[in-house]
């Protein structure tokens, strides 16, 4: 028998119904799925409850994949797959395998002859540039940045050049923890032309997304906290 396939199934950006983000089709698709690798159980189970697999938890398989899981582990996953069974892929937030651990199952699929089916659902970056009026046709994902202020601050100069010679969106995100930082360290060092958004929670009652020149957020500076958010400058 074929091996099944393997389900990328997006998750709410926020707290919410997940019928207010996600299609139909993506809802339809998850009770027919009895096994999942996820980032985290608990956020995983508290999900699909919401989803609609409310009372059945206890009767799907869960393995976890996060960046603690070691190879060996993920190469075994592809026993998940035998006899025709389909697996569904859970991110904390957003969709799967981006900026997320569970491109390694992804990969190990490709290697496998195993079908990927992604499904619809929200990216925290694209609705980010979507929404900040920066350049759309011409980006750049760089993830995360060094934590360290100066190796950051060197980071930060690095990603202005290139944002200024390749007119080029630069787009970034941080440990919710460090975003007061991360935007301290924005404003101390990029251009007072260069254009920021700061897109924090979105999808949710409480989302912020503004874009302003850093002169302008230095004037009128704002706190973060501890929301999810993308950054995105154009220099």
């Amino acid at each position: 028998m074929n091996p099944g396939k393997l389900y990328l199934i997006p998750t709410p950006l926020g707290e919410g119904d997940p019928s207010q983000v996600l299609p139909a089709s993506v809802l339809e698709v998850i009770p027919t799925l009895s096994c999942f690798v996820v980032e985290e159980l608990r956020t995983a189970r508290r999900f699909l409850s919401a989803a609609g697999l409310k009372g059945k938890i206890d009767t799907l398989e869960f393995h976890e994949l996060n960046e603690h899981t070691k190879p060996a582990d993920v190469e075994a996953y592809a026993s998940l797959f035998e006899g025709g069974r389909n697996v569904g892929l859970l991110s904390e937030a957003g969709l799967p395998a981006v900026a997320d651990p569970g491109a390694l199952l992804v990969a190990l699929c490709h290697r496998h002859g195993i079908e990927v089916v992604p499904l619809v659902g929200p990216s925290s970056l694209m609705l980010a540039l979507m929404a900040s009026g920066l350049n759309g046709q011409s980006f750049a994902f760089v993830g995360y940045i060094p934590a360290k202020t100066e190796e950051r601050r060197a980071a930060l100069r690095t990603l202005e050049k290139r944002s200024s010679a390749q007119h080029q969106t630069q787009i970034l995100i941080e440990t919710p923890y460090r975003n007061d930082s991360l935007l301290a360290d924005m404003l101390g060092v990029l251009g007072g032309n260069t254009r920021l958004c700061i897109a924090a929670n979105i999808t949710c009652p409480d989302q912020f997304i503004q874009t302003r020149t850093v002169a302008q957020w230095k004037q009128k500076p704002v706190t973060i906290g501890k929301r999810p958010c993308v950054f995105l400058f154009l220099s």
